[in-house]
């Protein structure tokens, strides 16, 4: 069968996402969470395993960034056309919000693996042609706009996405909830799978909540409770479709507010965490229900430099659909392992000078950290003592950053601009670059292209972590805090280092950050700097052991087998 069409022949996996990074191209992802789903459906499509995903279009993206002379963000537009990169399907379907009927579009992106595997993307849209003009932006920005806007774009995700889904006449097995923003699809769901009673559809008519858990499966990102979505009844009760049962709501996610994420806990019969770490902590949050933990992953192919796929190739054929031969990475020769990497520096390092005009050295020990810029996840940590760094590092460490600040969060911005002020006072002794609009076609160079990679988050706020995953499969260890994927994937001085105490000791974050300070500092001065300079056999190991114990397991391959087993055939 020609066209889409021939996507809706088989029964499939539903997946939604308020955000899906594919590639730069496409911005409708601001970080961990939509690159993590991208990742997801590539893995799917290489496995050949029958989903479709849903998603905002996000015609105007989540923001381009830039900086002023003193290290301010500024955010603008991205101005991108959809129709150079998807067909835009022609069936619509309808939703109210605020009492309004809001019509929506989708536009369809074919996600082909090289393994012969496709994959239906679906984007969804609310500027069309007879919508009200402040409907028509709804789905302009991604998180952009209050708390209305958040409800108004998770009605359109989740209704207006479980109503495209029934109009394009895909039969879906199961609903993946990937975070609690498509919580509202379990809303539409409940609407169909109504039980009459007498034969009479009313008030007294009875909801089938277990036939809707059996559909549904939900993967929570977020380990501390005010990082969920939440709104005041009186706004939801305006804003929602009048066929949301605002009675079974309150019912299910509590009389105070419309809980999103305990909306889809009561609603799903999988539940996940996204690390060992984050399944207990969630746990812990939310007692009483049972969450298992499946461990986030990266797509490999997507995310290893062309250098290490050309070594890849050469000594380990078939990796990228079988990361799992990533483990006999030992075979490869050190020399080659090593002149991959210099490959991959020297190719950030001309990218670099390009955007900046700086000029970095080779031989020093290059330190990356690039993330969002959230006040917990501490980018500026490791400049809090600048003459004890100075004496570290001075003619032996560079620093590259990257990474945007949501445009309201003020304290995050002001992270960014104390580091950019910090390479003033360090001038001369170390260099250190913030690359302007971080995104996944920056990171493509960026990660693979420094020596270390370096996270520092306040515990336990860190769920997964996926870019410290990135940086293991291009060779390039983690110095890390224990919390996320870390915790499992990190073994002292063989696949990188820890920063700070072990999860056990920690009960609290107060007062934690002097200590972790000090062991940064004493781990680059006494262990990681010597081995750099004066060990290149013993660097080039933890190398390979980053590539052959943590790689070979941290992807999207591994993590795909699980849902299927786990949450998908049950």
């Amino acid at each position: 069968m020609e066209g889409w069409k021939r996507f809706i022949q088989d029964q499939r996996i539903a997946y939604f996402s308020m955000e899906i990074g594919l590639k730069a191209e496409i911005p409708t992802y601001s970080g961990g969470l939509g690159v993590l789903a991208g990742d997801t459906i590539k893995s799917a499509a290489d496995l050949k395993i029958p989903m479709i995903a849903v998603t905002l279009l996000h015609r105007k993206g989540y923001f381009e960034q830039h900086f002023t002379a003193d290290g301010w963000q500024l955010e603008k537009d991205v101005n991108w056309l959809p129709e150079k990169h998807m067909q835009l399907l022609p069936t619509r379907t309808l939703v109210t919000i605020e009492g309004r009927d809001v019509k929506i579009q989708a536009w369809l992106y074919n996600l082909k693996s090289p393994t012969g595997g496709e994959l239906p993307v679906l984007f969804l849209d609310t500027d069309i042609p007879g919508n009200h003009p402040d409907d028509c932006s709804l789905t302009d920005h991604l998180y952009g706009g209050g708390l209305e806007m958040r409800l108004k774009q998770e009605i359109i995700l989740g209704i207006g996405g479980a109503r495209i889904l029934r109009a394009l006449n895909f039969t879906i097995k199961k609903y993946h909830l990937n975070e609690g923003h498509a919580s509202l699809l379990t809303t539409e769901l409940l609407n169909n799978a109504r039980i009459p009673v007498e034969d009479t559809w009313d008030e007294r008519s009875s909801w089938d909540t277990h036939r809707v858990m059996e559909q549904c499966v939900f993967t929570t990102h977020t380990p501390v409770a005010a990082g969920h979505d939440r709104f005041p009844y009186a706004m939801a009760e305006r804003i929602l479709p009048p066929e949301v049962p605002i009675k079974l709501l309150k019912e299910l996610t509590g009389q105070e507010e419309l809980n999103m994420t305990l909306l889809a806990l009561n609603l799903s019969n999988f539940i996940n965490g996204v690390a060992k770490r984050h399944g207990e902590i969630s746990q812990n949050l939310f007692p009483g229900f049972e969450i298992h933990a499946i461990t986030n992953g990266i797509h490999p192919f997507t995310w290893c430099s062309p250098f290490f796929v050309t070594l890849f190739d050469k000594y380990l054929p078939g990796w990228a659909n079988e990361p799992e031969l990533l483990v006999r990475v030992d075979n490869i020769p050190d020399d080659a392992v090593w002149d991959s990497h210099c490959g991959a520096k020297a190719l950030f390092f001309q990218y670099v000078k390009e955007q900046t005009g700086k000029t970095l050295d080779p031989e020093l020990l290059t330190i990356g950290f690039a993330r969002r810029a959230a006040t917990y996840k501490r980018g500026d940590l490791i400049f809090s003592n600048l003459e004890r760094l100075l004496k570290i590092g001075a003619g032996k460490l560079q620093f590259v950053f990257g990474g945007k600040a949501h445009p309201r969060d003020e304290g995050g911005k002001q992270v960014i601009q104390r580091i950019i002020q910090q390479a003033d006072k360090l001038r001369g002794k170390i260099e250190l670059v913030y690359l302007e609009n971080y995104n996944m076609d920056t990171a493509s160079r960026f990660i693979p292209g420094v020596d270390i990679w370096l996270n520092n988050p306040m515990r336990p706020l860190e769920a997964s972590g996926t870019s410290g995953m990135k940086a293991a499969l291009n060779g390039v260890p983690n110095f890390s805090v224990l919390d996320g994927w870390w915790i499992e994937g990190h073994i002292e001085g063989v696949t990188g280092w820890s920063i700070g105490p072990p999860p056990a000791e920690i009960d609290q974050e107060v007062g934690r950050a002097n200590e972790d300070l000090e062991d940064m500092y004493r781990k680059l001065e006494k262990v990681i700097l010597p081995l750099y300079f004066n060990d290149r056999k013993g660097w080039v190991q933890v190398m390979k052991n980053a590539i052959g114990k943590n790689a070979y397991y941290f992807n999207t391959h591994v993590m795909m087998r699980r849902y299927v087993t786990d949450a998908y055939i049950h």
